[in-house]
C-alpha cells in the first residue's frame, strides 16, 4: 500500500476534498443531507473547529476548516465524520471483497485531498473555488442557486454579491 505523507500543523486553516467511492449517478450527500449535517456537528462537538467555507455536492464535498491553536488531528475528525454518517443511513452500496474482508461500508472514498492553505490569496482562492464547484460541476448556471454551500452565508455578510458566479470565473484545479 502506499505511504500518505500528510502535513499536520497545529491551527492550521485546510482545504479538502472527500468522495464517496461511487460517484457515477449517485445523489447520496444531498438525499441525505440532514444526516451528513449532523455529522458534521456531532464531530464539532467532540473535537471542535472551524468551517470557514463548505460545498456539498451529490457525490463529494469540500470544505475549508481551520483547527484550534496547538491540534492538528483533521484525520480523526473526517474518520468520525465519515463513520458517524455511514452509521446514520440504510446499508445498501456495493461493497468490494477488501471493504468486506476490512469490515467496512462501501460509501466513503477511504482517502481524502488535503491542502494546508499557505495565505490570504490561496484562502480567497480556495473559497471562491467551494462556492463555483455547483455551476463548475453542471448542477446549476448560478452559485446562489445550490442550496448547500456557504455562499449564502458570505452573501449575507456582503462579502459576496447575490449574482456572484454567473460566468466562467474559474480554470484551477483544487484537488478534484
Amino acid at each position: 500500500m502506499t505511504n500518505y505523507r500528510r502535513i499536520y500543523t497545529p491551527g492550521a486553516t485546510w482545504f479538502f476534498t472527500v468522495n464517496l467511492a461511487e460517484r457515477n449517478n449517485n445523489t447520496l450527500l444531498i438525499d441525505n443531507i440532514e444526516q451528513l449535517r449532523q455529522a458534521f456537528r456531532y464531530v464539532k462537538q467532540r473535537r471542535p473547529f472551524d468551517i470557514n467555507a463548505a460545498v456539498v455536492l451529490p457525490e463529494h464535498l469540500h470544505c475549508i476548516w481551520t483547527l484550534p491553536s496547538g491540534d492538528s488531528d483533521y484525520s480523526t475528525r473526517w474518520n468520525l465524520l465519515k463513520a458517524y454518517f455511514s452509521r446514520s443511513i440504510d446499508k445498501g452500496e456495493h461493497l468490494s471483497a477488501s471493504r468486506i474482508s476490512k469490515r467496512e461500508r462501501g460509501i466513503w472514498q477511504r482517502r481524502f485531498w488535503a491542502h494546508l492553505i499557505t495565505d490570504e490569496r490561496d484562502f480567497n482562492q480556495h473559497i471562491d473555488y467551494i462556492h463555483w464547484n455547483p455551476v463548475k460541476h453542471g448542477w446549476v448556471k448560478q452559485v446562489a442557486d445550490w442550496p448547500h454551500s456557504s455562499f449564502h452565508r458570505y452573501e449575507k455578510l456582503g462579502i459576496y454579491p447575490l449574482d456572484w458566479g454567473g460566468g466562467n470565473e474559474f480554470n484551477f484545479d483544487a484537488g478534484e
